[in-house]
């Protein structure tokens, strides 16, 4: 897929811009590292696998903006990036993808099977809420800075990477604010098989490479 034309920035520009998504990057790390923890920490507590699940990708996100932030931090001092090992970190997300959607899928299915029923989290739902109001407006950003440096791929599958954790923090409160006011312990497995299945396309991507070539369109 095509990605914007270059476009003339000077130099000083140039480490503007890339400074500004290096520290993007940065505050996605910061960000997923507390929402993971206090998700998974409050899902174990009250027996919601989506909100477990949702913390774990939170993980992955965080590992997603460190390979990002690590590149750009190189970018800065070298003037180029590893391929190279850009690649081989990839496949090593993707692995870490499938086997979240794995945990939950096992997770889901048990639960349904056993009938379990989870406990209402308001600290869950909060902490979606705020996802879903945050992660919009941080991958908005991201595209920004990326079509200023003429389309950089990094910095575009990072925002993609962003829009994925949108997506993943409506579904998951969906499920959880259905349940909320339905009872229907079911609907909590259901969003996780959501998150499997985004997991399951977001990994096949990475480890195909395809998330920089065509995650740069809205």
């Amino acid at each position: 897929m095509s990605t914007a034309p270059p476009v003339a920035l000077s130099a000083e520009e140039t480490e503007r811009l890339t400074r500004r998504g290096l520290r993007l990057a940065q505050f996605t790390v910061a960000y997923n590292v507390v929402e993971g923890v206090v998700a998974i920490t409050v899902g174990l507590l009250a027996g919601l696998v989506s909100l477990v699940g949702f913390g774990l990708d939170s993980g992955i996100e965080s590992a997603a903006s460190v390979l990002v932030g690590l590149r750009l931090a190189a970018r800065l001092r070298h003037g180029e990036a590893n391929e190279a090992k850009e690649r081989r970190t990839l496949k090593a997300v993707a692995i870490t993808f499938f086997v979240l959607a794995a945990y939950v899928v096992i997770e889901g299915v048990r639960s349904l099977i056993g009938g379990e029923e989870p406990d209402t989290s308001i600290v869950g739902l909060v902490l979606l809420v705020a996802s879903v109001v945050i992660m919009p407006l941080l991958a908005r950003a991201k595209k920004s800075v990326a079509m200023q440096l003429g389309g950089d791929q990094l910095i575009l599958a990072d925002a993609a990477e962003t829009k994925i954790c949108v997506l993943l923090s409506i579904s998951t409160l969906a499920g959880l604010g259905l349940y909320a006011v339905t009872g229907a312990a079911w609907l909590d497995p259901v969003a996780g098989f959501i998150i499997a299945a985004f997991a399951i396309h977001e990994g096949r991507e990475a480890w195909e490479g395809e998330l920089i070539e065509d995650d740069d369109d809205d």
